[in-house]
């Protein structure tokens, strides 16, 4: 039985032996500004479609991951649709076209997969005759098996002008106990299930629709890794495959409640199973949960997840556990899973946490307002329970529909209208990031504020203000009278660390801001801790001096982006945490080669100076009049912090930062690419995350050089002359190959009969056969057929005619069948192929009976 790994290694392998360059999955988070999430597996090679960039190779193979909702009203209530998925591809770029892309399919399918041939249906574009042709010629493929479906099936464009083309579709035939017989064209959809598209790009669309064709033709494909596994498994379901079956065995032991035993409870847990998968790939990726863009798609995952729980009456967090789970099983795929765990939890288990803290409340609001007999949710109601319980309203429409009745959208969308305003979203966000926020304002008006030492003190002698119940099971949320934790703001993560009393002991997780003026630690606490109790709190110093390495690092890469590029470029997001720093910035393009190495080079100029790093308080207009720049969204009071981080950085900043540049260490770039629509990303490493990745890279460059038995500092002129002895030597291996086929061609020419060659030429491969052809027909031969073995198991055929009454590919396509084959081509040339080494003599006196030689 194949597993996931093997499935994964054995299709790109196969298309690796046949010269495809294997590409490693880009992130779910394209580069594509008209798409949120990476949703198919051509989305990373878009602009080599579209002839935007040179692709670096001809053809290429991945295995990449998506991740898609378009379906996910369908998630759970079959067995077949799901969230995250992994797209098997092979693609060319004006390489090879429908000749070769159609029968490598075949034959992955067949012989290197071992699926049954005749449980394969195939669908074409309707008018498709040149891949119906290309399909029966193929081994194996009965006509009959070959439908012809239109646009609406068969046909793929990017939109609604550019590049766009026919398709073919391999499906697989699951049993009359699924559904109706009658193929994908008239069958049942649960019997007959795609596991291979096949597109064909050769048309560029016009505004006014008419087709035109492109420079050259790609190809384009998909096989879905979870659609194939339960085949070559043997299961009737994705969820019984070890890409789901340990998830859901994990959704069974949290909601107690085994899979089988009910219809309703299979759909919650399906989802549960699904939706883990999804949300930790795309939070491993770097998306957070929030109101807009991708963070509203992947809260929308985790609260749909935590609604089924709940319906399944469980009232523990299940999202830390689930995706853990997702991990184990997925880890060995993808590590970034077992490396970003603790992340990918604490992301998680945060949003649901505050989910359900309102969910409960929420589900009786609507549950009144389902049992009112109207039939219809108000949208006054709908749009409290999306401001107040953060229900998105795709939630409550689906809650809605599950009872039968609708809701007044239109009423919705007035009430969002009227009350969309910065100051209440901006009150919301805080609100669910940290609950309801009314007890922490009278909290605030008995107390006062929390005062900050942590600019100056990394622990601090204190007063236990107030001990709230945490929003995760065995967590409290601590609250001091003055505290040296730094709390999450303007990018950079909270502070970690230690409260310690008389009778207990906090291990601070995370600092927040939950309402303006007061903090709060999000901690797991042994013992107990009371309020008016003294206590020490004292910090992480080691991940408090990383972090503030990479903030001051962000603000030198912020001055050298506007060095290099120009003043338009502004902060537009930020995240700064003890092993790296992520700055977003705006910019229209991609930054070339050179330029980004000028940024670098500029930041790491800064931190040679070892300048002082310097910070002052002052008024609003002050620093705007010493040209501060403030940060993208962020707002400020009539007091302000600016800090200034030697000769070219000055910025308005709440976060710690170091006291001189050089205790920043070198700033390596890891990687830059767009997130959006004018939107940049730059990732860097400072310190000893940058010395690590220095010698890493340096490690690299000495394996290279020890196998090219040079210095490290010859590596490129030795590679160049490896490159060039390698191009000299194909010139010449190309050139030879020419001279020989001229030389045999023209000696078989010679001794052509009636106009007509017919010859045996094993150990040539099927274009070199053509090429064979073609040579001896422009000898003045009137028609040639040559055929012959490349290896002792496969047949190839050539046919050239300059005979009008001869069609070359009709030919070839009748003396491959003699094979095992078939083929085909133009009437003056065409190639075939077949399977019988031992018919090749039949072959060719067949052809000396047809052509009277």
């Amino acid at each position: 039985m194949m597993d996931a790994n093997q499935l994964r290694s054995t299709f790109t392998g196969f298309y690796a032996q046949r010269g495809h360059a294997v590409v490693p999955s880009a992130s779910l988070i394209p580069h594509d500004p008209t798409v949120l999430f990476t949703i198919a597996g051509m989305v990373p090679f878009k602009p080599y479609f579209l002839g935007e960039q040179a692709a670096p190779w001809p053809r290429a193979t991945s295995v990449q991951k998506c991740f898609r909702t378009i379906d996910i009203e369908l998630i759970g209530t079959d067995e077949r649709h799901c969230t995250f998925f992994e797209m098997l591809g092979n693609f060319s770029f004006g390489d090879y076209f429908k000749e070769t892309a159609i029968p490598l399919a075949w034959e992955l399918l067949t012989e290197v997969l071992g699926m049954d041939a005749e449980r394969l249906w195939i669908t074409i574009f309707e008018t498709d005759d040149e891949a119906h042709d290309i399909w029966l010629g193929v081994p194996g493929v009965r006509e009959e098996r070959v439908q012809r479906l239109g646009y609406e099936d068969n046909f793929w464009q990017m939109g609604d002008t550019g590049p766009c083309g026919p398709c073919s579709e391999l499906f697989f035939d699951r049993g009359p106990q699924y559904g109706d017989e009658g193929g994908p064209a008239r069958g049942g959809a649960d019997r007959f299930v795609e596991i291979y598209t096949l597109v064909f790009m050769q048309h560029d669309r016009a505004l006014d629709g008419s087709l035109s064709d492109l420079p050259y033709k790609s190809i384009d494909t998909g096989a879905g890794l979870e659609r194939n596994l339960p085949i070559l498994q043997g299961v009737d379901s994705l969820f019984e495959t070890e890409v789901f079956r340990p998830i859901l065995a994990a959704a069974e032991e949290i909601a107690g409640v085994g899979y089988g035993a009910a219809a309703h409870s299979d759909v919650s847990l399906r989802i549960l199973a699904d939706h883990a998968r999804a949300m930790a790939m795309v939070v491993a990726d770097g998306v957070m949960p929030s109101n807009e863009g991708r963070g509203y798609v992947l809260r929308r995952v985790i609260r749909r997840a935590a609604r089924r729980a709940f319906q399944l009456g469980v009232l523990e967090l299940v999202t830390p556990r689930l995706v853990a789970a997702v991990a184990d099983v997925l880890g060995d795929a993808y590590p970034v899973l077992a490396n970003e765990l603790d992340r990918i939890q604490e992301t998680v288990e945060r949003e649901e946490g505050t989910f359900r803290r309102t969910l409960e409340a929420g589900s009786v609001i609507l549950e009144e307002a389902l049992r009112d007999g109207t039939g219809r949710v108000p949208g006054d109601v709908a749009f409290r329970l999306h401001d107040t319980h953060g229900f998105p309203i795709e939630l409550t429409m689906e809650m809605a529909a599950e009872a039968g009745v609708e809701v007044d959208t239109e009423g919705f969308e007035r009430e969002m209208a009227a009350q969309r305003d910065l100051a209440r979203a901006d009150a919301r966000r805080r609100r669910e990031a940290l609950g309801e926020d009314t007890v922490y304002r009278d909290l605030l008006a008995q107390s006062g504020p929390t005062r900050f030492t942590g600019y100056e003190h990394y622990e601090e002698p204190t007063t236990v203000v107030a001990v709230l119940t945490g929003a995760l099971p065995g967590t409290a949320e601590i609250v001091l009278d003055r505290t040296p934790f730094y709390a999450e703001s303007g990018g950079q993560v909270g502070d970690t660390g230690v409260i310690t009393t008389e009778t207990g002991r906090a291990r601070v997780l995370d600092t927040q801001v939950a309402v303006p003026g007061l903090i709060v630690h999000r901690a797991t606490v042994e013992g107990e801790l009371f309020p008016g109790q003294d206590a020490l709190a004292v910090i992480d110093a080691g991940r408090r001096e990383s972090t503030r390495r990479h903030h001051t690092g962000t603000h030198l890469l912020h001055s050298a982006l506007r060095q290099v590029l120009g003043d338009h470029v502004r902060q537009q997001g930020s995240n700064v945490a003890p092993d790296r720093l992520r700055f977003d910035f705006s910019h229209p393009q991609a930054l070339r080669r050179e330029e980004l190495a000028e940024v670098a080079l500029a930041a790491n100029a800064d931190v040679l100076t070892d300048a002082p790093v310097q910070t002052i308080e002052t008024s609003k207009s002050e620093a705007e009049a010493l040209g501060a720049l403030a940060f993208f969204d962020d707002k400020y009071g009539e007091r302000v912090r600016v800090v200034r981080a030697g000769a070219h950085s000055l910025e308005f900043c709440g976060g710690t930062h170091v006291d001189a540049l050089g205790m920043i260490g070198p700033i390596t770039v890891v990687s830059e690419g767009s997130i959006g629509s004018n939107t940049r990303r730059i990732e860097a490493v400072t310190g000893s995350g940058s010395l690590a990745l220095l010698d890493e890279s340096r490690r690299a460059l000495d394996d290279v050089a020890h196998m090219l038995k040079v210095e490290p500092n010859a590596v490129v002129d030795a590679l160049q002359k490896v490159l060039d002895r390698q191009r000299r030597a194909d010139k010449e291996l190309q050139r030879l190959r020419g001279a020989r086929i001229e030389e045999e061609a023209a000696r078989l020419a010679q001794a052509a009969s009636g106009g007509v060659v017919v010859h045996r030429q094993d150990g040539l491969v099927a274009d070199q056969l053509r090429d064979l052809a073609h040579a001896i027909r422009r000898h003045g031969v009137r028609v040639v057929v040559v055929a012959g073995s490349p290896d002792g198991s496969k047949v190839g055929v050539a046919v050239a005619s300059a005979d009008a009454a001869v069609d070359a590919g009709v030919t070839a396509k009748e003396l491959a069948q003699l094979v095992g084959g078939g083929g085909g081509g133009s009437a003056e040339l065409a190639v075939a192929g077949g399977s019988d080494p031992t018919k090749i003599d039949d072959v060719l006196a067949e052809a000396r009976r047809r052509l009277g030689a």
